[in-house]
């Protein structure tokens, strides 16, 4: 079986959709809780969406062969420290990173890139494993930020993958 990684992302922006709505229905309950501390993950729920969504526009520039220093990332608490703003650049991210995905051509095709996050390493992969890594990160993280909208006491459940993607039909009784 081969991998959808188009219909994988769909999924991935519906789920991240509802997350964000989690957390801007909070915001707007209780401001601040954006940027409330966490003593797990990268600390608050703005620095781990941050964190992914800076992630993911890094990848989606290696995917295109391009290098770049970190500061020129758009996902900083500097360039936006607000949640609105933050999640206009995600959607408009989404629809780049959904166009990479889509036109990602062989899956086998090797990528290598200079990492700077830590000490400059030289990374070789390929290009359908960055796309897997940029799903896998965003969900490793996206439980990181349900955690912490539990603890806020938000009901953030039912993200899974089945729950979104299976097409699902009433049994009669």
């Amino acid at each position: 079986m081969e991998l959808d990684m188009p219909r994988v992302f769909e999924y991935l922006a519906a789920a991240r959709g509802r997350l964000l709505g989690w957390v801007r229905n909070l915001e707007a309950e209780r401001p601040g809780a954006y940027a409330q501390f966490f003593p797990f993950g990268p600390g608050s729920i703005r620095a781990t969406l941050l964190h992914v969504a800076a992630a993911e526009w890094a990848y989606v520039e290696r995917l295109a062969g391009r290098d770049f220093p970190l500061t020129d990332s758009p996902f900083t608490p500097e360039r936006l420290p607000e949640l609105e703003p933050f999640v206009r650049a995600w959607d408009a991210q989404t629809v780049r990173t959904a166009a990479a995905i889509r036109t990602l051509g062989d899956p086998a095709r090797p990528v290598e890139f200079i990492s700077r996050v830590g000490p400059p390493m030289r990374a070789r992969t390929t290009a359908g494993q960055i796309a897997l890594h940029m799903v896998l990160h965003e969900v490793h993280h996206r439980a990181q930020v349900m955690a912490m909208l539990r603890q806020c006491g938000v009901r953030a459940e039912n993200l899974d993958y089945s729950f979104l993607a299976f097409v699902r039909t009433p049994l009669e009784r």
